[in-house]
């Protein structure tokens, strides 16, 4: 007799997006002239740029050519690509080989399938708030108890607050734990951990054999040259940490779908040699995964060449300016914002003790501005709202006229 994975019944009810989608159904319905400006989920909206374009065109060529066609492709990704990000990290100083390098889809899958290589009775860490996807996984691998409605938080897994009185980075946990979840620039908040601070995850992770998941996917956006935009800034990182990256907001591939992780041969846990944990990384994508697209792996080739990285960071200019919009829109209502300096969030005090949700309804119902609450992301973004800078310009402006004209405070 078939049974499902039970795991999957201990999720809390109403996934985050999908729930923002329905109160936004329901809305629409009831306020059918409603103009709606999202300003919620992180997807870019910007067009590609023409040297990404280009380098996309010609992974389609290439497939047109019997000199030039190419079936299945090396999955932990073309060699040329590989060489690239190489170079990349090389040149902020940051020494990788290429075998350390694996291409995927994206960062979100990463993110939810590199638990699979660690015991299930890991005990597992993460920032509070946090992106949902780190948490969900490890509930669905069993690795939690069962979620508890009143903390709004899952037994046996362990939540490290980050609040304004620790400038949204979490202390160390007071207990032994196996895997730390990190994001930096960090989703939802939109802070940025300094060397001091990840210098002190580092320590702690080498001395009780941890592993660090550092998810750098908005890394690009860090425009202060003395914040790390890599772990493997840190001295010691290699023998703790793996980190999962992405293009999706580097360069706008959202849809398009490519990422990288990187798992270091010098890192080892409680039980492996050095090398180990890259190998089973390397066994796990090529039993599960077959590789990132040929052709999007040509676009990610253009990405890092001289053109593609100058245009991807104009387009990156761009964002952060909507999110200097957004902020000085916000401030000048005596909101507490936070955020949106070195990263395309803001983290929003809500006003007055309203509850997230209580104020993802007034913004809807006042301005038809849609945000994510803060709530979604875990028990210690009560209180908070997000809101992403990625939109059309005149959609941003029309967003913040709105909100500065209608918000009933």
């Amino acid at each position: 007799m078939a049974k499902v994975n039970e795991h999957y019944r201990k999720l809390s009810a109403g996934y985050l997006f999908p729930e923002i989608g329905r109160r936004t159904r329901l809305f629409q319905e009831s306020h059918p002239e409603a103009e709606i400006l999202r300003l919620g989920i992180g997807n870019t909206t910007e067009p590609l740029t023409p040297a990404i374009i280009e380098g996309l065109h010609d992974g389609v060529e290439r497939l047109a050519s019997v000199e030039t066609y190419s079936g299945y492709g090396d999955e932990q990704g073309s060699a040329d690509l590989r060489k690239a990000l190489q170079a990349f990290y090389a040149s902020r100083g940051v020494e990788l080989e290429t075998d350390e390098l694996f291409i995927s889809d994206g960062a979100k899958p990463d993110s939810a399938n590199i638990q699979s290589i660690f015991s299930q009775t890991s005990i597992v860490a993460f920032q509070d708030p946090a992106y949902p996807v780190y948490v969900d996984t490890n509930v669905i691998a069993g690795r939690s108890g069962e979620f508890n409605q009143e903390s709004g938080t899952y037994d046996n897994l362990v939540y490290l607050p980050c609040a304004k009185e620790n400038n949204f980075f979490p202390d160390l946990p007071d207990e032994r734990v196996d895997l730390l979840y990190l994001c930096s620039p960090n989703n939802p908040t939109g802070a940025v951990a300094t060397k001091q601070q990840l210098q002190k995850y580092v320590d702690y992770a080498r001395k009780h054999r941890a592993v660090i998941i550092f998810d750098a996917s908005y890394s690009e956006y860090i425009s202060d040259d003395t914040l790390p935009r890599s772990i493997y800034e840190i001295d010691g990182a290699k023998e703790c940490a793996i980190e999962i990256n992405s293009f999706s907001k580097f360069a706008g591939f959202t849809g398009v779908r490519l990422g990288w992780s990187i798992v270091p041969k010098e890192l080892v846990v409680e039980d492996s040699e050095p090398g180990e944990v890259n190998r089973l990384w390397f066994r796990r994508q090529t039993t599960f995964f077959n590789g990132a697209s040929n052709v999007v792996q040509r676009g990610g080739l253009a990405v890092l060449s001289k053109e593609g990285l100058s245009e991807c960071r104009q387009l990156i200019s761009y964002y952060m300016e909507n999110a200097r919009i957004i902020r000085e829109g916000l401030v000048s209502l005596g909101l507490s914002v936070f955020g949106g300096d070195n990263a395309p969030y803001l983290w929003l005090k809500t006003p007055g003790n309203m509850t997230s949700w209580e104020f993802f309804d007034k913004l809807l119902e006042e301005t038809w501005v849609i945000g994510t609450p803060g709530s979604g992301f875990g028990p210690a973004g009560e209180g908070y709202f997000r809101l992403s800078a990625f939109g059309h310009r005149e959609d941003i402006e029309e967003a913040v006229e709105r909100i500065t004209s209608r918000l009933k405070l």
